[in-house]
């Protein structure tokens, strides 16, 4: 079975289960969702954002279109 059948299988089975097992399986998974939902990015990353949002707000760097940007992945079009 792959992932995408699993995550669909478990979905619908979390979507109608009782309470007690809801809370059975939060308890399984606590630690890892915990530690999932503390992503902080540092202050260098932070600053790189940052100074990267000036220059395309500035017009000082190049900006791509979500199609565009997938023509070029694809090896489309030149960047």
């Amino acid at each position: 079975m792959t992932i995408a059948a699993i995550r669909n299988r478990l979905m619908s089975y979390l979507a109608n289960a009782d309470d007690n097992k809801i809370k059975a399986v939060y308890t399984l998974l606590e630690k890892d969702i915990e530690e999932k939902e503390t992503f902080v990015l540092s202050d260098e990353q932070l600053q790189i954002l940052e100074m990267e949002r000036e220059l395309h707000l500035s017009g000082q760097s190049k900006s791509y279109t979500r199609n565009e940007a997938r023509q070029i992945i694809k090896g489309e079009r030149p960047f």
